[in-house]
């Protein structure tokens, strides 16, 4: 199997892990202890809580508004899924929001229900989570994702050609899982060094639905990451399926500090796609 790759060489900088203060928040139900990144620190960012009417807990999300988002005209969205064991906040700060705000965007990050929720998508059993999760704990994920991409679209005028979803390693694989099983609702997608290893076997039918759907996929991985050969494994079905799509491998990049290193890429592959072009 072959497929065409993009290398990157990565510039030294921390890992995005150790480069922000952990936030925690009040432990809700089901969850377990505090949650790390439950909030982000950064001052432009909205730290949220909505009401999960399945089962009555307050969930956080976070928020970020570009100064150029109007309801005069539609705007475009992306949300962005955290990885395991840590909260929205994690994703709502850093370099994305700096380009979030020059590419005018709506921001957001929901918690999955929970630390180790896996967005609908195979859960890793006793990751990510100190206490038992529920029997649904599939479904509670993927329906917060689902609820705060509702609000979101009720609160501002937002353009569903340009409603963008990214993740990254749970949330790397609940982009290829919540991609294919909701493909009608992206303009792109972005997994960010995938832990989509449990879905290893059911790629191609994964994969397949995307490419009907015609959303293309932007996937990074860091060539220190132990997940690269995971990243390498759905990117060559990518390519065997001939789907539109951009794969790189960052040079020296972990799987932290790949966040960090492939963002720039991830906003300049979605500045380029429309839902219907």
């Amino acid at each position: 199997m072959t497929f065409n790759i993009r290398k990157r060489t990565a510039v030294a900088i921390l890992g995005l892990a150790m480069s922000f203060a952990q936030t925690t928040i009040e432990a809700q139900p089901g969850q377990g202890g505090g949650v790390r990144f439950a909030q982000s620190n950064d001052p432009r960012v909205e730290n949220r809580t909505y009401q999960f009417t399945d089962t009555g807990e307050q969930m956080p999300y976070c928020v970020f508004v570009s100064s150029k988002v109007s309801n005069d005209k539609e705007n475009p969205l992306i949300l962005s899924l955290h990885g395991l064991g840590i909260g929205p906040g994690f994703m709502c700060q850093g370099s994305a929001i700096d380009l979030a705000e020059e590419g005018g965007y709506v921001l957001a990050a929901p918690m999955g229900y929970s630390t180790g929720g896996w967005y609908g998508s195979p859960v890793m059993e006793g990751r990510g989570q100190s206490a038992a999760p529920p029997e649904n704990l599939a479904e509670l994920s993927e329906k917060d994702v689902l609820n705060v991409l509702a609000m979101l679209r009720e609160e501002f005028n937002i353009d569903d050609d340009r409603t963008y979803l990214m993740g990254h390693s749970m949330g790397g694989a609940g982009t290829f899982f919540l991609g294919s099983r909701h493909a009608g609702e992206w303009a792109a997608l972005a997994p960010i060094a995938p832990a989509s290893m449990l879905m290893n076997d059911n790629r191609d039918e994964i994969l397949q639905q995307i490419k009907e759907a015609g959303v293309p996929i932007h996937l990074v991985v860091g060539t220190e990451d132990r997940l690269m050969d995971t990243a390498r494994l759905w990117a060559g079905t990518i390519e065997d399926l001939d789907i539109e799509h951009e794969y790189i491998e960052i040079e020296g990049a972990d799987h932290g500090s790949v966040i960090e290193q492939g963002m720039a890429d991830i906003f300049a592959f979605f500045e380029q796609h429309r839902r219907f072009e």
